[in-house]
């Protein structure tokens, strides 16, 4: 890797592409979930001035310093909610949870779209094929790393909605240590090389990304 004064120069905008998907993309997400919980009859996250496509008002400030670091990781501020004021009171914190990952699925296709469409008109060195490359690959890594059912990922509220009455011990464990695990099974795979969800991820990718058809257009970013 070089480290000299044209290298960073023409890394820069790239870093700046990713920085800008990243925060956009978990603004979208947490906003999602607040704009479901608000649908089901929530107004915890509307009252909290979390209703809002405004991407600074569900950043987190570790995951933020993370993401400026040059991580290309964070995550946002959890969005508030009251499972008691939802609808449905058996389902309704899944489907709120759920509605992070589909927020990331609407932008991976939307984007995947757009895609398709600049890549011929302007090439894989344009900056605007970059950020939308650099972008759907984030959005759909995001859907399915938040689908892995391990608290306090959205995945896990499926989970334990599905979970019959019998299993509580299981649920009362993955609600006390649900962090831990998921940390451990994050160290395993992505520091140990241990392919625990690694699998999942580069597979869901690589299938989404050939359900739209853009694996022409993704080059190497």
């Amino acid at each position: 890797m070089l480290f000299g004064l044209e290298s960073l120069v023409n890394q820069l905008p790239v870093f700046i592409a990713g920085v800008t998907a990243l925060i956009f993309s978990i603004g979208f997400h947490e906003f999602s979930h607040v704009a479901v919980a608000y649908s089901l009859g929530d107004t915890t996250g509307k009252n909290a001035g979390r209703l809002t496509l405004n991407p600074l008002k569900h950043l987190d400030p570790v995951g933020t310093l993370l993401i400026l670091l040059g991580a290309f990781i964070g995550w946002g501020r959890p969005a508030p909610f009251n499972p008691q004021n939802l609808r449905y009171q058996r389902y309704g914190s899944a489907f709120v949870a759920l509605g992070g990952p589909a927020s990331n699925l609407l932008l991976f296709t939307i984007f995947s779209l757009v895609l398709r469409l600049v890549y011929p008109l302007f090439g894989p060195e344009n900056l605007l094929t970059v950020f939308l490359q650099i972008f759907v690959i984030m959005n759909a890594s995001l859907l399915l790393f938040n689908l892995v059912p391990l608290p306090p990922l959205d995945g896990s509220w499926l989970l334990l909605a599905l979970l019959p009455r019998a299993a509580d011990p299981l649920r009362e464990l993955l609600s006390r240590y649900g962090w831990a695990l998921l940390l451990a099974v994050i160290f395993l795979d992505f520091g140990l090389r241990v392919p625990i969800i690694s699998p999942f991820l580069y597979g869901g990718v690589l299938f989404l990304t050939n359900l739209v058809g853009i694996v022409p257009y993704l080059g190497t970013i």
